[in-house]
């Protein structure tokens, strides 16, 4: 592992400090070591390549050179039971960051809980990780992978990047939008109080809001309309019999065209 010097800081985003690797396991994982070590942070990790770059639920994310790896460490970034608004803040900082980067509003959808789309394929993940540390504070590592350069071919859901779609926008210069993004928008957030306007933001670019949605979590599997989110983030769903459901976890699947006929078929 190859570090680009110490910790600098960033000029469009002067609270934080980066440090940039060239190859590393993962960049949540030396972001947590960081924490360990007592950093005191609000540093940001980088690396060129992954060699164990993680998804949600411990799936593998592919980490070729030419996009972008990065992971935002923060001690104590507000209450504890408001921790679970941070993807969301993390979803639309890099929605905005994506779109000022190619200078096409109105490019990305955001998939719940906080996948970035462009015409339903994928074209980033984000992992939120929290530890308690020996010391007491708590460490929070917001991880973003974005295909710039390349992207994977999965066999149940699309993927596209940003070279596909015509960008070419090199990751360094796709990550001082996102560290600026991401200042703005914690600082809209303050500590849990502005989550409101968060959620907003959330709402206007959500992907298949109002329309047939599956959510599936371990062996249990909930459709419905996809009618909103609320004021904690959770999903919620408006079920076959008419009844409500609210949903904080899971994985979230659009229908196919398929099936889109055939419920159309018997309205």
């Amino acid at each position: 592992m190859q570090a680009s010097g110490g910790p600098i800081a960033i000029a469009s985003a002067p609270r934080f400090r980066r440090l940039h690797l060239d190859t590393v396991g993962s960049t949540n994982i030396n972001a947590f070591e960081a924490a360990r070590g007592g950093d005191a942070g609000d540093l940001w990790i980088t690396a060129s390549m992954q060699e164990q770059g993680r998804g949600r639920r411990g799936r593998a994310w592919v980490s070729e050179r030419g996009n972008l790896y990065a992971s935002l460490l923060l001690i104590d970034p507000g209450p504890r039971e408001k921790l679970g608004e941070l993807p969301m803040v993390c979803a639309v900082a890099l929605a905005d960051a994506v779109e000022a980067a190619t200078g096409s509003h109105g490019l990305v959808r955001l998939k719940w809980p906080n996948d970035l789309l462009v015409d339903d394929a994928k074209i980033s993940g984000i992992l939120l990780e929290s530890e308690t540390l020996g010391d007491g504070r708590c460490a929070v590592v917001c991880g973003f992978g974005v295909n710039c350069a390349h992207h994977p071919d999965p066999e149940n859901y699309r993927a596209t990047d940003l070279t596909e779609l015509g960008f070419l926008i090199p990751p360094d210069h796709l990550f001082d939008r996102l560290a600026s993004a991401m200042r703005a928008r914690l600082a809209q957030w303050s500590k849990g109080a502005g989550f409101g306007a968060i959620r907003e933001s959330w709402i206007a670019r959500a992907a298949r809001l109002g329309e047939h949605v599956t959510i599936r979590l371990g062996d249990t599997t909930y459709e419905g309309i996809f009618r909103t989110i609320d004021e904690d983030g959770r999903l919620v769903l408006t079920q076959g019999d008419g009844s409500e459901r609210r949903i904080s976890a899971g994985d979230l699947f659009f229908p196919t065209a398929k099936k889109i006929s055939a419920e159309r078929a018997n309205t």
